[in-house]
């Protein structure tokens, strides 16, 4: 369903997930209309720093060093990891997106933000109810640290067309999906999260019972337009 949404800055933090060079530049991993959808994201963040809104940077590096390989982990021939690579140049943050001081940036080994057990002490420390994310992939890191932003009883604003997946339908789908089970939160666009985030009303769409869309091959774009 649709319903008004105002947002308290002071209690809003913004988080960015995995805008890395790898995602825009290693063949395998690239994500599909990478360039708008860290346009999007970098649009986000200049509101929030203009806003004064807490802004937090998560990135994907596997370093086995403090996280031995996991049973079934794929790996590269030489023994190290298959992708995200800590010692890979293409794991750093874009430009675009380049944390800044006091951002707090989250290297972590596992696809939540909430991995490595920082994230919810800097946001319980900072009294923050509302979590706007954005990120890569949508249906792996973004849909991994909104479950566990969830169970920590923080609300999430997805913002649907700051995030992205390796195919538009990978992600069409996975943001379906975690609107279905979006408890507390909400879906909008980047135009709806900088007004959000500047202090008006939205009408976004909101959750009202378990699964409420319902979708197949055939309609699920015209579902996702509709958030």
């Amino acid at each position: 369903m649709r319903a008004p949404l105002s947002l308290d800055p002071r209690r809003t933090a913004l988080l960015l997930i995995d805008f890395q060079e790898e995602q825009r530049r290693d063949p395998i991993y690239s994500v599909a209309g990478f360039a708008d959808l860290l346009g999007n994201a970098t649009r986000l963040l200049q509101t929030a720093r203009d806003r004064g809104l807490r802004v937090f940077h998560a990135a994907f590096r596997r370093d086995f060093a403090s996280c031995p390989p996991r049973p079934f982990e794929p790996l590269a021939n030489d023994g190290r990891p298959a992708f995200s690579d800590a010692a890979n140049p293409l794991t750093a943050i874009c430009d675009e997106v380049r944390p800044v001081e006091p951002e707090p940036v989250i290297y972590k080994n596992d696809a939540s933000a909430f991995s490595e057990g920082t994230l919810h002490g800097f946001l319980t420390a900072h009294a923050i109810e509302w979590l706007v994310v954005a990120g890569v992939w949508t249906e792996a890191c973004v849909a991994a640290s909104i479950r566990d932003a969830i169970a920590a009883g923080i609300h999430v604003l997805l913002v649907k067309d700051a995030c992205g997946s390796g195919t538009e339908t990978m992600h069409q789908t996975a943001v379906l999906n975690i609107a279905n089970r979006l408890y507390g939160g909400a879906v909008t666009d980047t135009l709806g999260a900088l007004k959000l985030m500047a202090g008006d009303e939205v009408d976004v769409w909101m959750v009202d019972r378990p699964a409420p869309i319902l979708f197949n091959y055939s309609d699920a774009a015209e579902h996702y337009r509709n958030l």
